[in-house]
């Protein structure tokens, strides 16, 4: 298994007040796959995305990519993880507001020893054309574009999309999973998305239905449907 997480456990706050958020999550994903981590607000998946991310950290439990735990790591080796092996997309953009499409898709080529071709990058996500305007120029759906290209440009081995469109119109969304799918297929990473959009789940080669900080559900789709194919 390329990604393992094992016993994951989340705490917040102290004494009376104390809070179990993550309650001895685990699961396995296999490299290249789309997994879908589905669940209401407050089922704790954007924790749980955060930890495999190494934003936030476990109170017990661990994480491991390709053999490499999280736990066993210092605030030097986790930062130098992120920037080998992470990509990060969430709802909102992060966008640097001077810099064109193509210097804010760049900043992450930065953070590589092998990033992608930039050209080549433009064109996949369809951005070519706009490179370089601002995002003040861009729609929505072009903005979730750049910050797409701007994290996998590094060629991380995993992207993680915490409700990437979760603020966009649903034909734009169509569009953003579209361009997800056709990273996964031309790139070959390993993508995982967190959302509640039941829909989104039948894009995914595996789906991890979350509540109250537990696993309820966990299958693989033995037929995928396409995301230009979704509604909701």
């Amino acid at each position: 298994m390329y990604l393992e997480i094992e016993n994951l456990h989340k705490f917040y706050g102290e004494g009376e007040t104390k809070t179990e958020v993550l309650k001895g999550i685990g699961f396995g994903i296999e490299k290249g796959q789309i997994c879908v981590l589905l669940g209401p607000s407050g089922s704790g998946k954007s924790t749980l995305l955060n930890i495999i991310g190494g934003i936030d950290n476990a109170d017990e439990g661990c994480i491991s990519i390709n053999g490499e735990k999280t736990e066993n790591m210092n605030e030097k080796k986790l930062s130098l993880y992120r920037r080998k092996h992470l990509g990060y997309v969430f709802q909102s953009y992060n966008l640097i507001p001077n810099l064109t499409v193509k210097e804010n898709i760049e900043v992450g080529a930065y953070l590589s020893d092998n990033p992608l071709e930039l050209e080549d990058l433009l064109k996949t996500i369809g951005l070519w054309e706009h490179k370089d305007k601002m995002p003040n120029q861009l729609s929505g759906g072009q903005q979730q574009r750049t910050a797409i290209g701007r994290a996998i440009i590094k060629n991380p081995d995993i992207l993680l999309c915490d409700e990437p469109t979760g603020a966009l119109d649903y034909q734009t969304s169509k569009d953003i999973l579209q361009l997800i799918e056709r990273v996964n297929k031309k790139f070959g990473n390993t993508i995982i998305i967190v959302t509640h959009n039941d829909a989104i789940k039948l894009m995914a080669d595996k789906v991890i239905k979350l509540r109250d900080g537990a696993v309820r559900k966990e299958y693989t789709n033995d037929k995928k449907t396409a995301a230009a194919d979704l509604e909701w």
